[in-house]
């Protein structure tokens, strides 16, 4: 610290100065000033270097002031333009693509769609394996362009809306249960066949079961008894002929002017068997194959 002191004097007087007075320079000097230029000049270059980066970084990630790269910032949303990798979870209201392109969601493992409600639980979900598709919902529909549903499934039915249901698999098609429809025809040169392997074959309707074959025969094969039942009505076979031909024959009696002939008996049960027809029936002769 520098004391500075004032004397005052008259005319005439002598002042004496002392000596060997001591001198204090205000200032950074010496080495210090040179490590202060070098810091700040260390200073400079980092802030140069950052400055370059910078704009490396800006120029190599196209910003820009709608975006970045080709994500554009719109008044609707963002704008992507080419492809793109998502390496975590894409959340979002909407996603279409252009009105010119089709939009395409690949992935090495699986595509996976969830729809949330408000608490964070997943209601619906569609996922795209590489073996399966799998949708979890409480209802699952297939809508036409004009919003007709066409397919429609839920816990309880499956209801194809569309007027014709086409199988073309080679085996047809497998219904453990019932299948309710006003119509099953083929194509016009395959045969239909419905058949239960294992199990009984039934169909039923209100109004009348109606089987017809436009250009072909009919034939129902079964192991065991086949039944023609009316509750309340009649059992009508109209044909122009009518072939029985294992039908039980009773024994041959004497040649006749009527051999040839035969005439069609029926047991109590209902069975049926020939006798050789006669002047007169001839059934009570063979009703032993009634016994």
């Amino acid at each position: 610290m520098v004391r500075e002191q004032y004397t005052m004097t008259t005319e005439g007087t002598r002042i004496e100065r002392p000596e060997n007075q001591s001198v204090y320079k205000i200032g950074i000097y010496g080495w210090r000033k040179r490590c202060l230029y070098l810091f700040v000049l260390l200073l400079l270059i980092l802030l140069l270097v950052n400055l370059a980066l910078t704009i490396w970084i800006l120029k190599v990630m196209w910003f820009s002031p709608t975006g970045m790269g080709h994500l554009h910032v719109t008044e609707d949303g963002l704008r992507l333009e080419g492809e793109s990798e998502f390496l975590f979870p894409l959340y979002a209201k909407e996603i279409h693509s252009r009105v010119d392109s089709s939009l395409l969601l690949q992935s090495t493992q699986n595509v996976t769609v969830n729809a949330r409600n408000p608490e964070g639980e997943v209601t619906g979900r569609l996922k795209v394996g590489p073996k399966m598709v799998e949708v979890q919902s409480q209802q699952f529909q297939i809508n036409s362009k004009d919003s007709k549903p066409l397919f429609t499934v839920d816990e309880k039915a499956v209801v194809v809306g569309t007027d014709k249901l086409r199988v073309t698999g080679p085996e047809g098609a497998l219904f453990e249960h019932s299948v309710e429809t006003p119509l099953i025809k083929p194509d016009p040169i395959q045969d239909l066949r419905l058949e239960s392997p294992t199990r009984s074959l039934s169909m039923d309707a209100p109004k009348g079961v109606h089987i017809q074959a436009a250009a072909g025969k009919i034939e129902a094969l079964s192991q065991m008894d086949i039944v023609l039942h009316s509750s309340d009505g009649t059992l009508v076979l109209d044909a122009e002929t009518m072939c029985l031909p294992k039908l039980a024959q009773g024994t041959q009696g004497p040649a006749s002017s009527l051999q040839g002939l035969y005439e069609i008996c029926a047991c109590p049960d209902g069975k049926l068997y020939l006798s050789v027809a006669g002047v007169g029936t001839t059934c009570h002769e063979n009703s032993h194959i009634c016994l």
